[in-house]
């Protein structure tokens, strides 16, 4: 038996703002809404956690073959202040590289520097709380 990668958890300040521009991003919904079990909402009476997921399938956990992870915003109190160990990339599916980076862009990512040479096939943005990831031109094994 092995494990399925099913949910990537995202450290941030405005749960509810990041996962409206994720779902933008990837075409996915908002699954679930609240306090991060501790009870209690923020401060300001926001959610602490918010889980977005593709609309298409089934809750990942009990089915069979790939799964579209779920991705979880979680408020934290401290900011983001380096560079990114692990980060998303998205393949556009309906337009070219060039046009998704707009349209990204237009919904509130933005350009980052994090060492490109300027002969990468991918573009590296960030969302609006600066989590840095790459937009292929396309997909490669």
């Amino acid at each position: 038996m092995t494990s399925k990668f099913t949910e990537l958890a995202i450290d941030c300040a405005d749960p509810g703002g990041l996962a409206r521009f994720w779902c933008s991003v990837l075409g996915y919904e908002v699954q679930d809404e609240g306090d991060g079990g501790d009870g209690e909402d923020g401060e300001d009476g926001e959610d602490e956690v918010v889980t977005i997921g593709s609309p298409a399938v089934p809750e990942g956990k009990n089915r069979l073959g790939p799964v579209p992870p779920t991705l979880t915003f979680a408020r934290v109190p401290e900011g983001k202040t380096v560079k990114n160990r692990l980060h998303i990339d998205v393949n556009p599916t309906d337009r070219e590289q060039d046009e998704e980076v707009r349209r990204l862009l237009g919904l509130g990512a933005r350009h980052v520097d994090v060492g490109q040479t300027g002969d990468e096939s991918w573009v590296t943005l960030a969302d609006p709380e600066g989590n840095e990831f790459c937009v292929l031109a396309s997909r490669r094994p």
